[in-house]
């Protein structure tokens, strides 16, 4: 095996490995079922020499029959044992990419396209079924019934088996210039599977702008193009098989003519018995089964070992467990309850979260996102982060929720570093509302309870009131138990249900992304209250593109370019910064009242 093959192979094997015992029981099953097939033929010779001699043929049909009873339920025994087994292989393979998509972190994971990585799930693992379960099995299986046969022809006639290997001989070498390049072409096709399905799902996503933009026909001309790719390299692949297979055939019965031919003539000089050409011929028809195997296992491995290759691409995503600052023991901790935590950690004092001279990229290459942050977030009060677009807001509410690591400076929660907390530790003291506020697959109960699985329909029904959403849960047939995905709810709807999950978490620190961004003036108006009584018992932190909604935060914090330019309250930064005075007046609010001019 050279050595570009033999790593590929090994990652195939890192699948099947686990399950090498149920390997190794199918192998045996396998060779039995092989053994006894390759002893029908000789048996055969021996009814027929019976015939000849007018001997009793009791015991050699008794022992077709028996072959026939025994090598069927070996067969049946192996074909569940195995396809089983592949079964298990594709889910353990599943569960292993969906725990690592799950774990790995936030710019890992939104680096490919969604529907690619869906792929690597859904038809990569059913490729690898074959591949791993049956192609090892399948090649050392069809290897002995083909050097099995040809031993057993040698033993009827070595002149006839000559003109078979020939034969064979022929047929590997077609299989062996041919097979690299179905692999390649197998493997070319199921990536631009991949991303076609990655185009589509984004395409579905914004299926409505697509509309307005009349770009039907130019979308599906992109995505098409990816399909059109895959069937053309799946019509080389299946240009190469056939003319492999035709091959094959072609040689058997090559060879089976030119065994007739010879057979006959060494029959008449006496040199064979008829009974033993006979047999040869079954062995020669029979040849065909295990080069069947063997290039049907081939094709299989090829690709299962592509397949094998785009899965194992998963384990490459970084993963927030194994990240350097999570600490080896990070996975293990847990939140302690409030009486067990340390003193200094319930000092009002004490800043529930703090930025120092933080520094912050979205990649070892990227230019710096934010510079130098020195922030403090009270254990109570509301924070309001304000700014341009690209001034970094949304990048500093991914170092607070740990989707990004900074390159310099650190984070602390309560005092102590973010290095020596587990990443699920910090999350559980934070709730966050996205401004697009995606639908989590599942009911709108199910949204709710995500990160409080305990809560009670009571508590679910006390966050719907107080971001009045009450009256509209009610009104729908299935209650809470409607799928969010089916549920007639706009998208200040949807923000206002992920508003109230973040509420019913009851957070030491509430983070919004905009989270009123699709309410109307008086819903608004209500969610802004229920925000200020969170402030009064404990921290929120709001980034802000409608100034409107934060004038009144007991904290303001203008960034631009990536670094915090002034802080203060809103009549402070009206006076002393230009920058906030500037997006103040662009979007024309009162200087003293805070309501915007009419």
């Amino acid at each position: 095996m050279s050595s570009s093959v033999a790593p590929r192979l090994s990652i195939l094997w890192s699948f099947a490995r686990p399950h090498r015992r149920t390997l190794v029981k199918g192998l045996a099953l396998a060779l039995v079922a092989s053994a006894l097939g390759l002893a029908t033929p000789m048996v055969t010779k021996h009814v027929l020499d019976a015939l000849g001699s007018a001997s009793s043929l009791t015991g050699p049909v008794a022992a077709l029959a028996v072959l026939l009873v025994v090598g069927a339920g070996v067969s049946y025994w192996q074909w569940t044992l195995l396809g089983a087994l592949g079964e298990r292989v594709v889910l353990d393979a599943r569960e292993s990419i969906v725990r690592r998509f799950l774990r790995a972190t936030v710019p890992g994971v939104t680096r490919s396209p969604t529907g690619e990585l869906v792929t690597r799930v859904t038809s990569d693992t059913v490729l690898l079924r074959e591949a791993a379960a049956s192609s090892f099995v399948g090649l050392i299986n069809g290897a002995v019934m083909l050097v099995g046969s040809l031993v057993l022809m040698g033993f009827l006639d070595l002149v006839l088996l000559a003109t078979t290997i020939v034969a064979v001989a022929l047929v590997g070498v077609v299989f062996g210039l041919l097979m690299p390049g179905i692999a390649r072409s197998q493997k070319q096709a199921q990536e631009h599977v991949g991303r076609l399905g990655g185009v589509l799902e984004g395409t579905l996503r914004a299926i409505r702008t697509v509309k307005v933009n009349r770009a039907e026909e130019r979308m599906t001309e992109r995505i098409l193009t990816d399909a059109r790719a895959s069937a053309e390299y799946g019509i080389r692949a299946v240009r190469r098989e056939a003319l492999a297979w035709t091959t094959a055939w072609s040689g058997v019965n090559l060879a089976i003519i030119a065994i007739l031919a010879v057979g006959a003539w060494r029959v008449g000089e006496g040199r064979l018995e008829v009974s033993g050409l006979i047999a040869f011929l079954l062995y020669t028809f029979a040849l065909m089964d295990p080069i069947t195997e063997l290039s049907q296992n081939v094709t299989a491995l090829q690709s299962g070992i592509a397949a094998a290759e785009r899965i194992r691409q998963a384990d490459a995503l970084p993963s927030e467990e194994t990240s350097p600052s999570a600490g080896a023991d990070a996975g293990a901790r847990v939140r302690e309850p409030r009486e067990l935590q340390e003193p200094h950690e319930l000092r009002d004092d004490v800043p529930v979260l703090e930025l120092r001279n933080v520094t912050a990229a979205y990649g070892p290459d990227a230019e710096a996102a934010v510079r130098d942050i020195d922030l403090v977030i009270p254990r109570r009060g509301h924070t309001a982060v304000v700014g341009p677009s690209g001034a970094g807001k949304t990048t500093l509410l991914s170092l607070v929720l740990r989707f990004l690591e900074p390159t310099g400076g650190e984070l602390l929660l309560d005092g102590r570093p973010y290095r020596d907390h587990a990443h699920a530790d910090i999350r559980a003291r934070l709730a966050y509302v996205e401004q697009d506020t995606p639908v989590v697959p599942g009911t709108i109960r199910d949204n709710l309870l995500l990160a409080r699985p305990d809560a009670t329909t009571e508590d679910l029904r006390r966050v719907l009131h107080d971001v009045r959403l009450t009256e509209k849960v009610d009104a729908l047939e299935e209650g809470l138990d409607t799928p969010l995905a089916t549920a007639n709810v706009s998208g200040g709807e949807r923000q206002r249900i992920a508003l109230a999950r973040a509420l019913l978490a009851t957070p030491d620190v509430l983070l919004l992304d905009e989270a009123t961004a699709q309410l109307d003036g008086l819903t608004e108006a209500a969610v802004q209250e229920c925000v200020r009584s969170r402030a009064d018992t404990g921290a929120v932190v709001t980034i802000a593109h409608r100034l409107s909604t934060v004038i009144d935060a007991d904290t303001i914090v203008v960034m631009e370019a990536g670094r915090v330019r002034a802080q203060g309250r809103h009549e402070e930064l009206l006076v002393s910064d230009t920058l906030y005075r500037d997006l103040v007046e662009s979007l024309r609010i009162a200087a003293v009242t805070g309501a915007p001019v009419n």
